[in-house]
């Protein structure tokens, strides 16, 4: 309806616009614009009645939109007002059953929870005491094991506390360092290999702890290489407190007083054991320690300053087995040597004997051909002859001839004997 009264309103204007137009022209044309006149005013007249009835048109379409939408409304009120009440009664319903089922459901699992609750106690207390008495025998094991850890401890304590006093006792400690040297050359050298307090040095009275036998120009002639053990280990364990604490001029005094120490032990093996020919031209010093020879070693040019300065080897545990291997490998080269010629003696006996042997060995052969030869004439030869001779005498089995000869008798006897 609107977009009618809209192009009404547009003829409308375009016919006011023609009007005007029209009034404009010449006086000639009047008649027939009068005609227009009238029939734009029938027109008018039309446009008029057509818009008081669209005007009703509209008013009744508006009133009957109006009513329903009322009525609409009620309905909408009346069909909410109804769901509202069917969905509160829903609602409560459902709120009941939930309410029922969840009290069905507490008053379930409150029944479960009891169960479960009286069951885990019961597993719980049987666990517990079985946990418990397994813990404290556990325990009563490490405590006693504990206990007796704390006596090894103290005997380990006290061994430690007997190993310091000894290590501070310097007698004592040169027999400790004596004794392992001692130990070393009894596992690899034979006790005619090396001699024990060796007075080494003709005219002196300083006897070496250990001296190795060294073969000399003659059987008969003897050289000692000087083995003596030294333990310093006053400036070591100074040492090795400067390495605790970190403080390198701790440390570099330290290791001065250290190799100040083994050039004295050097010097004084030099100058009381060492005395060519009747020995070596050099000696060794025995460490008992490994980490104190490592200690030597760690210093640049200390070996070689003592070995050439003072014709002194420095030598630990290992070092010094491997040498006394050598030596024994050498001992036993030499052995060798000297007992060549007595094999080639023998070989030459051997030789010897054998061609008299040859000889023995082709008459025993000869003989026991004539043996053979003879023997094998009685077989073939008389055997012929006693059978032509016997050829004519009935047989007797086996049980009569033996009864008769008695050679049954005679087997029983020998299977007796044997």
């Amino acid at each position: 309806m609107t977009e009618i009264l809209l192009i009404v309103i547009l003829v409308l204007v375009l016919l006011n616009i023609i009007l005007g137009i029209i009034r404009k022209v010449s006086v000639d044309v009047k008649p027939q614009m009068k005609e227009v006149e009238t029939s734009l005013v029938r027109f008018e007249a039309t446009l008029d009645r057509m818009e008081k009835a669209i005007r009703d048109e509209f008013q009744r379409n508006r009133n009957e939109s109006s009513e329903r939408a009322k009525r609409n409304r009620e309905e909408q009120a009346a069909s909410m007002k109804s769901f509202e009440e069917k969905f509160t009664s829903g609602v409560k319903d459902l709120q009941l059953t939930i309410e029922k089922n969840l009290r069905n459901i507490r008053e379930d699992n409150d029944k479960q929870l009891g169960e479960m609750r009286k069951t885990v106690d019961e597993k719980l207390q049987s666990t517990l005491e079985k946990r418990l008495g397994e813990s404290f025998k556990q325990v009563s094991e490490r405590l006693e094991q504990v206990h007796k850890g704390l006596g090894e401890m103290q005997t380990l304590a006290m061994g430690v506390g007997d190993l310091k006093k000894v290590l501070s006792n310097v007698k004592t400690r040169g027999v400790l360092g004596e004794y392992q040297l001692g130990n070393i050359l009894e596992q690899i050298l034979t006790v005619e290999q090396y001699g024990k307090n060796v007075s080494t040095k003709k005219g002196s009275q300083a006897h070496v702890e250990y001296a190795i036998k060294m073969p000399g120009m003659s059987a008969s002639e003897e050289v000692w290489l000087p083995v003596d053990s030294k333990f310093p280990i006053e400036s070591y364990e100074v040492l090795l407190a400067a390495y605790d604490h970190g403080i390198p001029v701790s440390i570099e005094a330290a290791q001065k007083v250290l190799i100040k120490s083994v050039e004295g032990f050097a010097k004084e093996i030099s100058e009381k054991y060492i005395d060519p020919p009747h020995t070596t031209d050099f000696g060794i010093m025995f460490l008992p320690v490994e980490s104190l020879y490592a200690e030597v070693l760690r210093h640049p040019g200390l070996f070689e300053n003592l070995q050439r300065k003072y014709k002194i080897t420095v030598t630990g545990p290992t070092t010094l087995s491997a040498l006394l291997n050598s030596l024994q490998m050498g001992f036993r080269t030499l052995a060798v040597q000297k007992r060549s010629s007595e094999v080639w003696n023998v070989l030459g006996a051997v030789k010897s004997e054998f061609g008299k042997f040859s000889e023995h060995l082709g008459r025993v052969q000869k003989q026991l051909n004539t043996a053979s030869g003879t023997l094998e004439t009685l077989r073939v030869t008389r055997t012929n002859q006693i059978e032509r001779k016997l050829k004519s005498v009935e047989s007797l089995d086996g049980v009569e001839s033996g009864r008769i000869l008695e050679i049954a008798q005679e087997d029983d006897e020998d299977e007796t004997n044997d």
